[in-house]
């Protein structure tokens, strides 16, 4: 009798991004290191772009960048405590649409 062999997990479920990253990097007193930022909710993340175009059109031409896989950024910033890796993320929010003013409204007299 054949046996058919099931994966339990069909799809992996943390997919990461093939290749080296382009991180952003600052100068630091050895050397580059790593720029690091905050999500909306506050915790810090690393950050990385799948290209250098989507990292120059988020930080700016004069952003120093290098290379690292998704690994080795996680190597780096684990000791840290920086569990999270945010890629290709969008830093500037959309306008806010305009509000327009609020009615006044008469102030409730209680007798």
């Amino acid at each position: 009798m054949a046996e058919l062999l099931q994966d339990d997990d069909p799809e992996p479920c943390d997919r990461s991004p093939a290749g080296p990253l382009y991180v952003p990097v600052r100068p630091g007193p050895s050397g580059c290191a790593a720029r690091l930022f905050r999500t909306p909710l506050g915790d810090r993340s690393a950050v990385a772009f799948t290209s250098a175009h989507r990292l120059t059109a988020a930080l700016g031409p004069d952003q120093a960048w290098i290379r690292l896989a998704e690994p080795a950024l996680r190597a780096l910033t684990a000791p840290l405590g920086i569990t999270t890796v945010t890629v290709d993320p969008l830093f500037s929010a959309s306008a806010p649409a305009p509000v327009e003013p609020a009615a006044s409204v008469p102030a409730l007299r209680i007798a």
